[in-house]
């Protein structure tokens, strides 16, 4: 009877640590979801980022020349005055 009853709890048991690998299996792969979409998610704001920034550099140029042609007609002005 013995064997019988091991031969059961042995069943049993590895019944209970494929269901824990079951579950554990799907909390990782709803993790790896997870992750799957927040990289999504930064790599859409990284770019969003660095078109952000080229504007920013584009404008930044358009300022200093035009900062530097006003010096410019300023210095003409100063010295023809």
């Amino acid at each position: 009877m013995n064997d019988t009853n091991d031969n059961k709890s042995g069943k049993s048991g590895f019944a209970t640590e494929i269901a824990l690998l079951e579950r554990r299996v799907e909390e990782l792969l709803i993790a790896v979801d997870t992750l799957k979409e927040e990289n999504r998610a930064l790599r859409q704001r990284q770019e969003s980022l660095a078109a952000e920034r080229s504007a920013f550099a584009q404008r930044n140029d358009q300022v200093r020349a035009r900062v530097e042609a006003m010096i410019g007609r300023l210095k003409t002005m100063e010295h023809t005055a």
